[in-house]
């Protein structure tokens, strides 16, 4: 059977699953983190190790040649050959696709044609595209999209309140995004509920971007990104919702065109623009906790947006039966998840196990049986997706 390695290009970060796709083992994983920062990290699971490197990466081309110079250099595989397909997450397919495609030179522009919908993403998705073509040129690929799975949420959902002959014409509308993530942990998330025929679910994922979804019976109903990924909550360096008015406001005042007022908005905002210290959470936490105002600050308006969503979604599914929280913050900070929590509790009668909340390290329930709504922590698993996809696109 074929080997497939899954690419999950973010806006900071790029990571990688390679599967042996006979039994879906993996081979080798890994991340790159902090792209564009300078204490850049690249960790490399081989062969029950674990390597790390902490080396400036200024941009995603680079990362993909570190990656791949790496696989070579450690043997994991003999010859990039040996690699038949490759998936590619892109996070916006606008109305053209509504589920994943091999990729040639017709899909390839259409995700740049997309680029301005996804300005942090569909370019980095882009760039491991070419570079990986470029060093495998015997591989097949496959773009695997975010948007896909929030096909399912109805017109009332998706239109927003501006003259209809705006989505007719030029198709703007709510996408979504994170969709791979969203199906991935929804579908853990009912495995784990005893695949229930009726479910209301809340998916929390929360990492350098950000999202929720409310699934309904397995389908997306609404999520928080919108027409492109700067809407929803608050994230490592986009704004997420605010004023329109606010735009025209700052061009006014500053002189900035809109172009960099909108580049502001998703690449200067969020953790970063509030705090002034960093786009990562973890530097965000470390400086509130060292008492750091307007640190503290930007984790609390970060909380309360994420609460915001959740109730918004308490109310359109009529209820809660399960919280999932996964990616980077929602994975790795008890903290968080903590302070999350308590800002919801009362409303919705949820109860924290604080302890085993504190040493999550897995798939793990965090609530209490006395909880009236299950809390879990689910890491996500995109990359596994990416690779059925490909497998089944491909039929390797």
């Amino acid at each position: 059977m074929a080997k497939v390695i899954a690419i999950n290009a973010g806006s900071s970060s790029l990571k990688f699953q390679l599967f042996e796709m006979e039994d879906e083992s993996v081979i080798a994983s890994g991340v790159i983190e902090r792209i564009g920062l300078e204490d850049s990290i690249f960790t490399i699971n081989f062969n029950n190790k674990k390597e790390k490197v902490n080396k400036h990466i200024s941009n995603h081309k680079q990362a993909v040649d570190m990656l791949l110079n790496t696989l070579i250099e450690m043997n994991v595989v003999d010859s990039l050959d040996e690699i038949k397909g490759v998936g590619h997450r892109v996070v916006h397919g606008g109305e053209y696709f509504n589920n994943s495609i091999e990729i040639d030179d017709y899909v390839a522009n259409k995700i740049a044609e997309l680029s301005n919908l996804a300005p942090l993403h569909n370019p980095a998705n882009l760039v491991g595209y070419e570079a990986f073509k470029d060093a495998m040129p015997n591989a097949r690929a496959v773009a695997v999209f975010d948007t896909a799975f929030h096909q399912t949420m109805a017109p009332k959902a998706y239109i927003y309140p501006i003259p209809y002959e705006y989505y007719n014409d030029l198709k703007i509308r709510k996408y979504g995004a994170h969709g791979t993530s969203h199906f991935y942990v929804s579908r853990r998330l009912l495995d784990l509920l005893g695949n229930p025929k009726e479910s209301k679910l809340i998916v929390c994922h929360l990492g350098a971007g950000g999202s929720l979804a409310a699934i309904k019976n397995g389908k997306s109903i609404n999520t928080s990104m919108g027409f492109t990924p700067l809407a929803g909550i608050m994230m490592g360096t986009r704004c997420g919702d605010l004023d329109p008015s606010i735009i025209s406001y700052l061009v006014d005042k500053t002189g900035y065109n809109i172009n960099k007022i909108i580049d502001i908005l998703n690449t200067k905002s969020g953790l970063l623009g509030v705090s002034g210290i960093s786009s990562d959470f973890r530097d965000i936490e470390k400086a509130a906790n060292d008492g750091h105002e307007r640190a503290k600050l930007a984790m609390d308006i970060y909380y309360r947006r994420i609460t915001d969503f959740i109730g918004r979604y308490f109310i359109q599914l009529g209820g809660i039966d399960a919280i999932a929280f996964t990616a980077g913050i929602g994975e790795n900070s008890y903290s968080a998840r903590t302070a999350i929590v308590n800002l919801i509790k009362d409303a919705l009668d949820i109860e924290l196990d604080e302890k085993i909340n504190r040493n999550v390290s897995q798939e793990t329930l965090i609530s209490t049986p006395d909880s009236k709504v299950k809390l879990y922590v689910i890491p996500t698993n995109e990359e596994l997706v990416i690779a059925r996809d490909v497998k089944r696109i491909l039929e390797l």
